[in-house]
Protein backbone atom coordinates (compact mmCIF):
# COMPACT_ATOMS: atom_id res chain seq x y z
CA UNK A 1 0.00 0.00 0.00
CA UNK A 2 1.61 3.45 -1.09
CA UNK A 3 1.64 6.59 1.08
CA UNK A 4 -1.59 8.05 -0.52
CA UNK A 5 -3.46 5.07 0.25
CA UNK A 6 -2.09 4.71 4.34
CA UNK A 7 -2.83 8.58 4.80
CA UNK A 8 -6.36 7.71 3.22
CA UNK A 9 -6.74 4.88 5.80
CA UNK A 10 -5.89 6.91 8.90
CA UNK A 11 -8.42 9.71 7.58
CA UNK A 12 -10.91 7.27 7.28
CA UNK A 13 -10.01 5.69 11.05
CA UNK A 14 -10.41 8.75 12.67
CA UNK A 15 -13.80 10.09 11.07
CA UNK A 16 -15.02 6.90 12.23
CA UNK A 17 -13.69 7.01 15.85
CA UNK A 18 -15.00 10.91 15.34
CA UNK A 19 -18.16 9.66 14.63
CA UNK A 20 -18.13 6.86 17.47
CA UNK A 21 -17.42 10.08 19.52
CA UNK A 22 -20.17 12.04 17.97
CA UNK A 23 -23.01 9.07 18.87
CA UNK A 24 -21.76 8.65 22.18
CA UNK A 25 -22.01 12.15 22.90
CA UNK A 26 -25.37 11.97 21.71
CA UNK A 27 -26.94 9.49 23.09
CA UNK A 28 -25.33 10.50 26.72
CA UNK A 29 -27.22 13.74 26.11
CA UNK A 30 -30.47 12.52 24.99
CA UNK A 31 -30.81 10.10 27.95
CA UNK A 32 -30.06 12.64 30.06
CA UNK A 33 -32.36 14.59 29.09
CA UNK A 34 -35.12 12.09 29.10
CA UNK A 35 -34.32 11.55 32.44
CA UNK A 36 -34.34 14.97 33.70
CA UNK A 37 -38.11 15.35 31.97
CA UNK A 38 -39.02 12.16 33.78
CA UNK A 39 -37.68 13.47 37.29
CA UNK A 40 -39.60 16.56 36.61
CA UNK A 41 -43.32 14.27 35.79
CA UNK A 42 -42.38 12.60 39.11
CA UNK A 43 -41.74 15.41 41.01
CA UNK A 44 -38.31 13.91 42.37
CA UNK A 45 -36.80 17.31 41.22
CA UNK A 46 -38.38 20.15 42.80
CA UNK A 47 -37.26 23.45 45.16
CA UNK A 48 -35.56 22.06 48.56
CA UNK A 49 -34.48 23.87 51.88
CA UNK A 50 -31.05 23.31 54.03
CA UNK A 51 -29.87 25.19 56.50
CA UNK A 52 -32.16 28.30 56.04
CA UNK A 53 -31.37 28.58 52.65
CA UNK A 54 -33.27 27.20 49.52
CA UNK A 55 -32.02 24.97 46.50
CA UNK A 56 -34.42 25.22 43.27
CA UNK A 57 -34.80 22.61 41.29
CA UNK A 58 -32.62 19.64 42.85
CA UNK A 59 -32.49 15.97 43.84
CA UNK A 60 -31.25 14.26 46.63
CA UNK A 61 -29.25 11.47 45.54
CA UNK A 62 -30.52 9.04 48.00
CA UNK A 63 -34.06 9.11 46.60
CA UNK A 64 -33.01 9.36 42.83
CA UNK A 65 -31.24 5.94 43.58
CA UNK A 66 -34.57 4.86 45.53
CA UNK A 67 -36.73 6.37 42.29
CA UNK A 68 -33.51 3.94 39.57
CA UNK A 69 -33.94 0.63 41.34
CA UNK A 70 -38.37 0.54 41.71
CA UNK A 71 -38.10 1.67 37.67
CA UNK A 72 -36.10 -1.30 36.97
CA UNK A 73 -33.17 1.04 35.79
CA UNK A 74 -30.60 -0.43 37.53
CA UNK A 75 -30.19 -3.74 39.65
CA UNK A 76 -28.42 -2.52 42.71
CA UNK A 77 -27.39 0.76 44.18
CA UNK A 78 -23.89 0.87 42.88
CA UNK A 79 -25.06 0.25 39.48
CA UNK A 80 -27.48 3.35 40.00
CA UNK A 81 -24.52 5.59 41.57
CA UNK A 82 -22.67 4.33 38.73
CA UNK A 83 -24.98 5.53 35.77
CA UNK A 84 -25.26 8.76 37.66
CA UNK A 85 -21.86 9.24 37.83
CA UNK A 86 -21.71 8.90 34.07
CA UNK A 87 -24.29 11.44 33.83
CA UNK A 88 -21.71 14.02 36.29
CA UNK A 89 -19.24 12.78 34.64
CA UNK A 90 -20.26 14.65 31.56
CA UNK A 91 -21.40 17.91 33.18
CA UNK A 92 -25.01 17.15 32.95
CA UNK A 93 -25.90 16.82 36.74
CA UNK A 94 -23.86 18.10 39.00
CA UNK A 95 -23.88 19.03 43.08
CA UNK A 96 -25.63 22.16 43.95
CA UNK A 97 -22.90 23.28 45.58
CA UNK A 98 -20.15 21.85 42.99
CA UNK A 99 -18.55 20.18 46.31
CA UNK A 100 -18.73 16.69 45.58
CA UNK A 101 -17.18 15.18 42.18
CA UNK A 102 -18.31 12.19 42.94
CA UNK A 103 -22.25 10.76 43.07
CA UNK A 104 -22.66 9.42 46.68
CA UNK A 105 -25.86 7.63 48.15
CA UNK A 106 -26.56 10.06 50.82
CA UNK A 107 -28.95 12.81 51.40
CA UNK A 108 -26.96 14.77 49.20
CA UNK A 109 -28.60 17.55 46.40
CA UNK A 110 -27.72 17.57 43.10
CA UNK A 111 -28.95 18.94 40.15
CA UNK A 112 -29.57 18.93 36.39
CA UNK A 113 -27.08 21.59 34.47
CA UNK A 114 -29.90 22.22 32.40
CA UNK A 115 -32.17 23.25 35.04
CA UNK A 116 -29.88 26.39 36.33
CA UNK A 117 -28.79 27.30 33.19
CA UNK A 118 -24.89 26.32 33.88
CA UNK A 119 -24.68 23.44 30.72
CA UNK A 120 -21.46 23.43 29.38
CA UNK A 121 -22.50 23.39 25.62
CA UNK A 122 -19.47 23.27 23.60
CA UNK A 123 -20.02 23.34 19.95
CA UNK A 124 -21.01 20.08 19.65
CA UNK A 125 -23.34 19.85 22.56
CA UNK A 126 -25.08 22.43 20.69
CA UNK A 127 -25.67 20.61 17.59
CA UNK A 128 -27.24 17.79 19.61
CA UNK A 129 -29.84 19.90 21.36
CA UNK A 130 -30.26 22.06 18.37
CA UNK A 131 -30.88 19.20 16.24
CA UNK A 132 -33.27 17.60 19.39
CA UNK A 133 -35.73 21.28 19.63
CA UNK A 134 -36.24 20.87 15.89
CA UNK A 135 -36.95 17.41 15.64
CA UNK A 136 -39.76 18.10 18.33
CA UNK A 137 -41.11 21.24 17.05
CA UNK A 138 -41.57 18.96 13.84
CA UNK A 139 -43.13 16.50 15.34
CA UNK A 140 -45.58 18.86 17.49
CA UNK A 141 -46.38 21.09 14.66
CA UNK A 142 -49.23 20.29 12.08
CA UNK A 143 -47.02 20.67 9.06
CA UNK A 144 -46.94 17.98 6.11
CA UNK A 145 -43.23 18.48 6.02
CA UNK A 146 -42.57 14.48 6.92
CA UNK A 147 -44.36 12.26 4.91
CA UNK A 148 -44.57 9.57 2.98
CA UNK A 149 -42.16 10.57 -0.36
CA UNK A 150 -40.92 9.08 -3.38
CA UNK A 151 -37.06 9.25 -4.30
CA UNK A 152 -35.11 7.23 -7.05
CA UNK A 153 -36.61 3.45 -6.59
CA UNK A 154 -38.12 3.91 -3.35
CA UNK A 155 -41.00 5.45 -1.16
CA UNK A 156 -39.78 6.81 2.48
CA UNK A 157 -41.98 7.41 5.19
CA UNK A 158 -41.32 10.36 7.09
CA UNK A 159 -39.02 12.02 4.52
CA UNK A 160 -38.56 15.94 4.24
CA UNK A 161 -37.58 17.84 0.99
CA UNK A 162 -34.29 19.81 1.77
CA UNK A 163 -36.13 22.70 0.04
CA UNK A 164 -39.21 22.59 2.54
CA UNK A 165 -36.79 22.16 5.28
CA UNK A 166 -35.10 25.11 4.81
CA UNK A 167 -38.52 27.04 4.11
CA UNK A 168 -39.76 25.67 7.34
CA UNK A 169 -36.51 26.83 9.37
CA UNK A 170 -36.51 30.28 7.94
CA UNK A 171 -40.50 30.35 8.69
CA UNK A 172 -39.86 29.49 12.30
CA UNK A 173 -37.25 31.66 12.74
CA UNK A 174 -34.42 28.92 13.15
CA UNK A 175 -32.13 30.89 10.98
CA UNK A 176 -31.85 34.44 8.87
CA UNK A 177 -31.03 33.60 5.63
CA UNK A 178 -31.07 30.79 3.48
CA UNK A 179 -27.54 30.14 3.26
CA UNK A 180 -27.37 29.73 7.24
CA UNK A 181 -30.70 27.48 6.95
CA UNK A 182 -28.57 25.15 4.74
CA UNK A 183 -25.50 25.07 6.83
CA UNK A 184 -27.44 24.28 9.31
CA UNK A 185 -28.90 21.35 7.23
CA UNK A 186 -25.32 20.22 6.67
CA UNK A 187 -24.49 20.18 10.08
CA UNK A 188 -27.00 17.88 11.39
CA UNK A 189 -26.27 15.42 8.87
CA UNK A 190 -22.65 15.37 9.58
CA UNK A 191 -24.03 14.76 13.31
CA UNK A 192 -25.59 11.96 12.03
CA UNK A 193 -29.06 13.91 13.13
CA UNK A 194 -30.41 13.77 9.58
CA UNK A 195 -29.31 11.80 6.22
CA UNK A 196 -30.24 11.94 2.80
CA UNK A 197 -32.72 8.79 2.22
CA UNK A 198 -30.38 6.32 0.07
CA UNK A 199 -27.14 7.49 1.58
CA UNK A 200 -25.93 9.32 -1.39
CA UNK A 201 -25.80 12.69 -0.85
CA UNK A 202 -25.15 15.36 1.48
CA UNK A 203 -27.76 18.12 2.71
CA UNK A 204 -28.12 20.54 -0.03
CA UNK A 205 -30.80 23.34 -0.95
CA UNK A 206 -32.98 21.51 -3.47
CA UNK A 207 -35.50 18.36 -4.00
CA UNK A 208 -33.81 15.68 -2.30
CA UNK A 209 -35.70 13.88 0.55
CA UNK A 210 -33.82 13.63 4.19
CA UNK A 211 -34.84 11.90 7.12
CA UNK A 212 -34.07 12.02 10.91
CA UNK A 213 -31.51 9.64 11.46
CA UNK A 214 -31.49 9.84 15.42
CA UNK A 215 -34.79 9.39 16.90
CA UNK A 216 -34.50 11.32 19.98
CA UNK A 217 -38.28 10.35 21.11
CA UNK A 218 -36.77 6.91 21.67
CA UNK A 219 -37.05 6.21 25.57
CA UNK A 220 -32.93 4.91 26.54
CA UNK A 221 -32.39 2.63 29.14
CA UNK A 222 -29.99 4.47 31.33
CA UNK A 223 -28.16 1.18 31.70
CA UNK A 224 -26.92 1.95 28.20
CA UNK A 225 -24.34 4.19 29.63
CA UNK A 226 -22.51 1.83 30.84
CA UNK A 227 -22.58 -0.07 28.19
CA UNK A 228 -21.06 1.81 25.19
CA UNK A 229 -20.66 -0.97 22.66
CA UNK A 230 -24.66 -1.41 22.71
CA UNK A 231 -25.44 1.73 20.45
CA UNK A 232 -23.39 0.04 17.63
CA UNK A 233 -25.75 -2.61 17.28
CA UNK A 234 -28.27 -2.16 15.12
CA UNK A 235 -31.75 -2.24 16.15
CA UNK A 236 -33.97 -5.28 14.79
CA UNK A 237 -37.86 -5.04 13.00
CA UNK A 238 -39.70 -6.10 15.74
CA UNK A 239 -41.31 -3.00 17.36
CA UNK A 240 -44.40 -0.95 15.05
CA UNK A 241 -42.86 2.15 16.98
CA UNK A 242 -40.18 3.13 14.24
CA UNK A 243 -41.20 2.77 10.43
CA UNK A 244 -39.33 3.07 7.38
CA UNK A 245 -39.67 1.44 3.38
CA UNK A 246 -36.50 -0.27 2.59
CA UNK A 247 -35.44 -0.86 -1.07
CA UNK A 248 -33.46 -4.11 -1.28
CA UNK A 249 -30.92 -5.31 -4.00
CA UNK A 250 -33.36 -7.45 -5.58
CA UNK A 251 -35.84 -4.38 -5.90
CA UNK A 252 -38.42 -5.86 -3.54
CA UNK A 253 -39.46 -3.44 -0.72
CA UNK A 254 -41.08 -3.69 2.75
CA UNK A 255 -42.01 -1.70 5.92
CA UNK A 256 -39.52 -2.52 8.73
CA UNK A 257 -40.96 -1.61 12.15
CA UNK A 258 -37.79 -1.47 14.77
CA UNK A 259 -37.07 -1.64 18.17
CA UNK A 260 -34.22 -2.10 20.63
CA UNK A 261 -32.85 -5.46 20.34
CA UNK A 262 -31.26 -5.87 24.16
CA UNK A 263 -34.18 -4.91 26.41
CA UNK A 264 -37.02 -6.74 24.78
CA UNK A 265 -36.64 -9.87 25.49
CA UNK A 266 -37.30 -8.95 29.41
CA UNK A 267 -40.50 -7.14 29.74
CA UNK A 268 -39.73 -5.15 32.51
CA UNK A 269 -36.47 -4.14 30.64
CA UNK A 270 -38.22 -2.80 27.52
CA UNK A 271 -37.49 0.54 26.13
CA UNK A 272 -40.24 3.01 24.77
CA UNK A 273 -40.04 4.08 21.57
CA UNK A 274 -41.44 6.84 19.73
CA UNK A 275 -43.88 6.00 16.42
CA UNK A 276 -42.77 9.24 15.10
CA UNK A 277 -39.22 8.20 14.16
CA UNK A 278 -37.48 7.21 10.78
CA UNK A 279 -35.23 4.89 12.28
CA UNK A 280 -33.86 1.53 9.92
CA UNK A 281 -31.62 -0.37 8.10
CA UNK A 282 -29.93 1.74 5.75
CA UNK A 283 -27.10 3.29 7.68
CA UNK A 284 -29.31 3.97 10.92
CA UNK A 285 -27.86 3.69 14.28
CA UNK A 286 -24.54 2.73 12.62
CA UNK A 287 -21.20 3.81 13.80
CA UNK A 288 -20.70 6.48 11.29
CA UNK A 289 -22.99 9.43 10.77
CA UNK A 290 -22.06 9.81 7.23
CA UNK A 291 -22.73 7.46 4.30
CA UNK A 292 -22.61 4.22 5.80
CA UNK A 293 -23.88 0.83 4.26
CA UNK A 294 -26.57 -0.90 5.51
CA UNK A 295 -26.17 -3.03 8.76
CA UNK A 296 -27.22 -6.46 9.44
CA UNK A 297 -30.64 -6.92 10.77
CA UNK A 298 -30.58 -9.28 13.74
CA UNK A 299 -33.41 -11.90 14.31
CA UNK A 300 -36.92 -11.04 16.24
CA UNK A 301 -36.60 -11.74 20.17
CA UNK A 302 -38.70 -15.04 21.22
CA UNK A 303 -42.00 -14.69 21.37
CA UNK A 304 -43.94 -14.12 24.43
CA UNK A 305 -46.50 -17.03 23.75
CA UNK A 306 -46.99 -20.39 25.08
CA UNK A 307 -49.08 -21.03 22.10
CA UNK A 308 -50.60 -19.07 18.76
CA UNK A 309 -54.18 -18.38 18.84
CA UNK A 310 -56.19 -17.86 15.53
CA UNK A 311 -59.20 -15.16 15.30
CA UNK A 312 -61.51 -17.75 15.30
CA UNK A 313 -60.46 -18.76 19.01
CA UNK A 314 -60.70 -15.44 20.03
CA UNK A 315 -63.82 -14.68 19.10
CA UNK A 316 -65.82 -18.19 20.02
CA UNK A 317 -68.94 -17.37 21.97
CA UNK A 318 -68.43 -18.64 25.86
CA UNK A 319 -64.77 -18.76 24.98
CA UNK A 320 -61.76 -18.53 27.51
CA UNK A 321 -61.21 -14.82 26.18
CA UNK A 322 -62.16 -11.61 27.35
CA UNK A 323 -62.42 -8.16 25.53
CA UNK A 324 -61.13 -5.14 26.93
CA UNK A 325 -60.90 -1.77 25.39
CA UNK A 326 -57.61 0.51 26.38
CA UNK A 327 -57.74 4.47 25.64
CA UNK A 328 -53.82 5.84 25.57
CA UNK A 329 -52.24 8.97 25.15
CA UNK A 330 -48.85 8.60 24.31
CA UNK A 331 -46.56 10.83 26.25
CA UNK A 332 -42.92 12.18 24.52
CA UNK A 333 -40.92 9.58 24.41
CA UNK A 334 -44.03 7.18 22.81
CA UNK A 335 -46.50 4.53 24.07
CA UNK A 336 -44.71 2.30 26.11
CA UNK A 337 -45.57 -1.28 24.50
CA UNK A 338 -43.94 -3.44 22.28
CA UNK A 339 -46.65 -5.42 19.21
CA UNK A 340 -45.62 -7.92 17.47
CA UNK A 341 -47.18 -11.47 15.46
CA UNK A 342 -49.71 -11.95 12.94
CA UNK A 343 -53.11 -12.89 12.35
CA UNK A 344 -53.85 -11.93 15.13
CA UNK A 345 -51.08 -9.74 16.75
CA UNK A 346 -50.22 -9.93 20.59
CA UNK A 347 -48.67 -7.29 22.64
CA UNK A 348 -44.81 -8.54 23.30
CA UNK A 349 -43.67 -6.32 25.75
CA UNK A 350 -44.86 -3.19 28.12
CA UNK A 351 -43.14 -0.75 29.53
CA UNK A 352 -43.94 -0.46 33.19
CA UNK A 353 -43.56 2.63 33.42
CA UNK A 354 -45.49 4.36 30.41
CA UNK A 355 -48.92 4.76 29.18
CA UNK A 356 -49.84 1.67 27.61
CA UNK A 357 -49.00 0.02 31.11
CA UNK A 358 -51.12 2.73 33.05
CA UNK A 359 -54.41 2.30 30.51
CA UNK A 360 -53.66 -2.09 31.68
CA UNK A 361 -52.18 -3.23 28.85
CA UNK A 362 -50.13 -6.51 29.36
CA UNK A 363 -48.14 -9.01 27.79
CA UNK A 364 -49.76 -11.75 25.55
CA UNK A 365 -53.21 -9.55 24.88
CA UNK A 366 -54.18 -10.13 21.65
CA UNK A 367 -55.10 -6.95 19.37
CA UNK A 368 -58.17 -6.87 18.35
CA UNK A 369 -58.72 -3.16 16.72
CA UNK A 370 -56.59 -0.13 16.74
CA UNK A 371 -58.68 3.14 16.82
CA UNK A 372 -62.13 1.64 15.74
CA UNK A 373 -60.35 -0.98 12.72
CA UNK A 374 -60.33 -4.65 12.81
CA UNK A 375 -56.67 -6.14 13.03
CA UNK A 376 -57.60 -9.41 13.75
CA UNK A 377 -56.30 -10.58 9.94
CA UNK A 378 -53.20 -8.44 9.92
CA UNK A 379 -49.43 -8.30 10.51
CA UNK A 380 -47.98 -6.41 12.98
CA UNK A 381 -46.32 -4.50 9.97
CA UNK A 382 -50.04 -3.01 9.19
CA UNK A 383 -51.18 -2.57 12.60
CA UNK A 384 -47.75 -0.38 12.88
CA UNK A 385 -48.82 1.64 9.97
CA UNK A 386 -52.02 2.17 11.84
CA UNK A 387 -50.77 3.37 14.82
CA UNK A 388 -47.91 5.33 13.10
CA UNK A 389 -50.03 7.18 11.11
CA UNK A 390 -53.20 8.05 13.45
CA UNK A 391 -53.57 10.42 16.46
CA UNK A 392 -51.19 10.46 19.82
CA UNK A 393 -54.62 8.83 21.72
CA UNK A 394 -55.15 5.32 20.44
CA UNK A 395 -58.49 3.18 21.08
CA UNK A 396 -57.53 -0.16 21.19
CA UNK A 397 -59.46 -3.42 21.63
CA UNK A 398 -57.67 -6.69 23.13
CA UNK A 399 -58.64 -9.98 23.85
CA UNK A 400 -57.06 -11.53 27.50
CA UNK A 401 -57.07 -14.96 28.26
CA UNK A 402 -59.59 -15.60 31.75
Amino acid sequence: MGLEGREMDGIGITMQKKAAELERLAEVLVTGEQLRLRLHEGKLIKDRRHHLRTYPNCFVAKELIDWLLEHKEASDRDTAIKIIQKLLDQSIVHHVCDEHREFKDLKLFYRFRKDDGTFPLDSEAKVFMRGQRIYEKLMNSENNLLQTREEETGSFERALVASEFIDWLLQEGEMATREEAEQLGRRLLEHGIIQHVTNKHHFVNGPLLYQFRMNFRRRRRLIELLHERSRSIPESHDSPFCLRKQNSDGGNTSFLSVSPTKEIKVVVGVRRSSMSSSCGSSGYYSSSPTLSSSPPVLCNPKSVLKRQVSPEELQTPGGPFLKKTFTIVGDAVGWGFVVRGSKPCHIQAVDPGGPAAAAGMKVCHFVVSVNGRNVLAQDYRTVSNLILTGPRTIVMEVMEEA
